[in-house]
């Protein structure tokens, strides 16, 4: 996994453990997701640090998607899969 559930939960600004099941599903699907959009694999150890970011990103959008910040997150997602996708290129 590219984030741990303490991570997630960080990010999130969520305590306690209610919401890990949904929090756990989301984090199994960004690996993928980054995948797809990037073309590499970013859950490898250690995990790029521009990858946390945009998992971080991806799941505040995910979790939260009636948020009033939607739109800037999206754009924020966007600009780090272009990068990331770059990044990804040259890294061996």
């Amino acid at each position: 996994m590219i984030l741990t559930i303490e991570e997630a939960r960080d990010a999130l600004r969520l305590d306690g453990t209610d919401n890990d099941a949904v929090i756990l599903s989301l984090l199994d699907a960004i690996p993928h997701y980054l995948e797809v959009t990037t073309g590499r694999s970013w859950d490898v150890d250690p995990v790029h640090p521009m990858a946390k970011t945009a998992a971080k990103c991806i799941l505040q959008l995910w979790y939260y998607p009636q948020d009033p910040d939607t739109d800037r997150l999206g754009k924020t997602i966007d600009s780090l899969m272009v990068a990331m996708t770059v990044i990804g290129r040259t890294l061996s």
